[in-house]
């Protein structure tokens, strides 16, 4: 009976370790109040303006980059309303739109809509950051597969946006994005 005992003793103490995990330390455990006092002030009706470049690569479950890319986006905002349309050209030669619709209110809270998005995506944007929470329904040429999403975006001083995001799947890490987001210099 002792063997069986420090056997379960010690699958308890693991689970209870990755959530503890989970919880306190990494990149699913940040919260909006850990960046209030961030400066520059982020504010997606600014920053998020205009024509906008985006550069990025999408890591695999395996944490090799599976996909590299280039964004070009624009964004207008009338008040706290703001439609932004993205234009997507993969390196294996694809191209993906997508139109954001969001809306943000007094407070900093962030709703946004998108055809592949399911539902309503929430969010906050605090300090130097912006986080977004959505489930995303990947196109039927990558399994049409419905992954929970988590979005952070970072203000660095020079006005360039570093966008991170994870998807998960059932609660596991299936595929990680890290960008950049620049407003598009005037030709």
């Amino acid at each position: 009976m002792e063997p069986f005992f420090f056997v379960m003793l010690g699958v308890v103490l693991v689970l209870g370790l990755i959530l503890l995990q989970r919880r306190y330390m990494g990149f699913t455990a940040q919260q909006p109040a850990d960046y209030v006092t961030g400066q520059p002030q982020f504010d997606i009706r600014h920053h998020l303006n205009g024509p906008i470049v985006c550069e990025g690569v999408i890591f695999g479950p395996t944490g090799r980059v599976t996909s590299r890319f280039v964004g070009d986006f624009d964004a207008k905002w009338n008040g706290n309303t703001g439609v932004m349309k993205e234009h997507f050209a993969y390196d294996s030669g694809t191209h993906q739109d997508r139109e954001w619709h969001l809306q943000i209110g007094n407070d900093g809270r962030i709703k946004a809509t998108a055809p592949d998005v399911v539902g309503e995506g929430t969010g906050w944007q605090s300090g130097s950051s912006v986080q977004l929470k959505y489930r995303i329904r990947l196109p039927e040429s990558a399994g049409g597969h419905v992954l929970d999403t988590v979005d952070w975006m970072y203000l660095a001083p020079n006005g360039t946006i570093v966008n991170r995001s994870q998807f998960r799947k059932y609660g596991i890490k299936v595929a990680e994005l890290v960008a950049t987001m620049r407003q598009k210099e005037a030709a």
